[in-house]
This record gives structure tokens, sequence and C-alpha cells, in this order.
């Protein structure tokens, strides 16, 4: 499978850097990056070939992934649109509908969009994933091959969970930081260093979510087993559930996935 980048920037690196860990050769992945220092940069650490243009040779690929930011989308993408014939195109533009994409390809339907977050960078994301309906089951495969060199890949068949997947795992990363920001200040406040703070925040997130991982129980299960009637973390819980933490963290998601759809709306308006 010969893949084309379109656009150098962070997720391609990821995932350029876990296709290789995944055992994709170098001759088989291609950047088009025009930013002179990305260039050198991809060219230096993975040893791959980088193109400054969009030409039709560097778009002969089985697979195009479009990785630049939404707001340069259409542009790019009336760019390529004459050279596209059976290619799968990929994009990983937050905000940006199939549909408009389409559009602005000049009607390409081999189309796959992709949502995935931050942690992929240290190949431990997750990618939402959603096929139009000229994408084939041989194509959607290829398509999860490359995201799963990064980590888990969870497919809709309805758009709209796309917003959803948006607002849950691609924003997601920023309310663990979140959180881990309020624990970390609470264990200052209690006495402890900075340096301690964040090694605890740290170990206790991960620790937490490696248990998770590898448990058959819900979260749900979980937390109930640390919290021990009348001990310490049962009055922490009572103090979250009287602020209506949970119900907060309900609403925050649906404004983030109604967000999302905002942004669809402004992007794919012309």
């Amino acid at each position: 499978m010969n893949i084309t980048f379109i656009g150098g920037g962070n997720m391609a690196n990821a995932l350029i850097g876990g296709m290789l860990n995944q055992g994709f050769a170098k001759t088989d992945i291609r950047v088009v990056e025009p930013n002179a220092d990305a260039a050198g940069r991809l060219r230096n650490q993975y040893g791959i070939e980088v193109a400054k243009e969009a030409t039709p040779d560097a778009l002969a690929a089985d697979l195009i992934m479009l990785a630049v930011k939404p707001q340069v989308m259409k542009s790019v993408a009336a760019g390529i649109a004459p050279h596209l014939k059976s290619q799968l195109v990929v994009s990983i533009a937050a905000g940006i509908r199939a549909a408009d994409l389409s559009r602005w390809l000049g009607g390409h339907q081999r189309l796959v969009r992709a949502m995935p977050n931050t942690p992929a960078m240290v190949l431990s994301g997750v990618t939402g994933l959603y096929a139009m309906a000229g994408v084939s089951a041989d194509e959607r495969a290829r398509a999860q091959r490359v995201l799963e060199a990064v980590g888990a890949v969870v497919w809709v068949e309805q758009e709209a969970g796309m917003d959803t997947i948006t607002a849950v795992s691609g924003s997601g990363p920023a309310y663990v930081f979140y959180f881990m920001e309020g624990l970390e200040e609470a264990a200052i406040a209690q006495g402890l260093s900075a340096e301690q703070a964040r090694q605890l925040s740290l170990a206790t997130f991960s620790g937490a979510a490696k248990l998770a991982a590898q448990s058959s129980e819900d979260v749900a299960t979980l937390r109930a087993r640390v919290t021990s009637k009348g001990g310490t973390t049962e009055r922490a819980i009572h103090t979250m559930e009287g602020a209506q933490l949970k119900q907060i963290i309900i609403d925050a998601v649906r404004a983030a996935a109604l967000r999302s759809r905002e942004l669809g709306d402004e992007l794919g308006s012309d």
C-alpha cells in the first residue's frame, strides 16, 4: 500500500512513526510538505521522500492522507481534485464533513473521515472513523490499518457520530489534563511539593486507566470497589456528587459535540 500524506504536521508525524514501527516500508510513504524546516525534519527522522508540491506523481498512491488544517482544506482539495482517480482519501481534519470534502474533491466518493486524538503521538491514541458509501470493505480495512498504527479505532455508521467522538475522545485528553491540574493543585494545597503532586497524579491516572483496560468490569464497578463505606473515598465522591460533577461532564461533552456540528456548518458553508 503506497501512501501519500498531504501535510507533515504533528499528527502526520505520529502516524508515520507508528506505521514504520508496525512494519510499513519507508519507500511506501511519501509526504507533501511545503515548509522546508518541517520537510527536513521528516527526511532526517524517517528517511522518507518529501515533496514540496502535490504533483501528479506524488498523488499516484493507493491512499492519500489529508493532514492539513481545516481552514485550508478547501484550497488543498481543489488542488488535488484533478489528479484523483481510484485513490482512497482519508481526512484527519477536524470538523470537515465528508459530503463537503467530496464536493471540493470534484465528487470523489472513496473517502474516509478520521478523528484521531493527541495520545496518538505516543502510540496510545484512539481514532473515530466514518466511511462514505462508495468505500469498499477492503478500503475500510486499509484506512483502519493505517490508523491502528497509533492506537485503537472505532467505526461509526452515521457521520453524526463523529461529532460525539470529537467531543469524547478528540477533546477528551484536555478533560483528563484539566482534572489532573485540579488533583495536583489539591495535593500542593495539602502540603506536598509540585514534583510529588505531579508524580502522584500521573501514576494514578495511568494506573487507573491500565486497570480499567485490563478489567472485565465496567468503570462504575471499579469505582465502587475503591469506595469503602464511611471511608475517605466515599467522602470525596459525595463531595463531587453534591457539586453534580458527573452532570457537568455530560453537559461539557454535549457542548463540545454541538460546537463540532457548528464547525462543520461553518467550514463547509461555501
